[in-house]
């Protein structure tokens, strides 16, 4: 069964115990405990080896944007570390650095649109990669229905999302949306992918 299949059925169960009274309920786990690390603690794994071993996992690419705010220029950024988090409600997630510059301003808008990369948009994926520099400069894109954030052209898909909630995760923050309006552009392409530092 493909994931949103089951998703589905765990929804349709968890529906289900709540209207039958004879069927013991399903409890949440209680929430994590979470602590900081102190300074004197070590890293369990070097950064480099982390970085090479996590290299190994392909992942998708996708650029997440978001409109304008006070009269300055829309926001955005590429971003890998990006997935579907829950259908009923539908949400999705990724991951931001904290020193990230582009964030703020995302975070400012409230809203913030996924842009599914093709494999023909690595440059655009590099552009939208750099600090400091004017993005959307020679970019084509329009506004997303539902949050008017740019919605790139040749993008796969699109996912249009308003902030639902922001987690930490030690030097990222996790972001989940809940998902306003998507689409896909049939572009008849693969998508970009990155594995081992590089485009694929």
């Amino acid at each position: 069964m493909e994931h949103a299949g089951m998703a589905a059925a765990a929804v349709r169960y968890l529906r289900s115990a709540e209207a039958c009274p004879g069927r013991e309920p399903v409890e949440a786990l209680p929430p994590p405990v979470l602590r900081c690390v102190g300074d004197d603690e070590r890293a369990p794994v070097p950064a480099a080896e982390f970085r090479r071993v996590l290299g190994n996992f392909a992942t998708g690419v996708v650029v997440v944007t978001a409109p304008g705010t006070a009269g300055r220029a829309p926001a955005g950024f590429a971003c890998q570390s990006f997935s579907s988090l829950s259908l009923d409600p539908p949400l999705v997630a990724f991951m931001v650095g904290r020193t990230s510059t582009t964030w703020p301003r995302i975070a400012r808008a409230g809203v913030f649109c996924v842009n599914v990369l093709s494999v023909e948009q690595g440059p655009l994926c590099r552009a939208f990669a750099v600090s400091g520099a004017d993005k959307f400069a020679g970019v084509p894109f329009d506004a997303a229905p539902a949050s008017g954030s740019p919605r790139l052209a040749g993008a796969l898909a699109w996912i249009d999302c308003t902030i639902h909630a922001v987690h930490t995760g030690g030097d990222h923050l996790i972001v989940v949306g809940r998902v306003d309006a998507l689409g896909t552009t049939g572009t008849p392409t693969a998508p970009l992918l990155f594995h081992r530092g590089r485009f694929l």
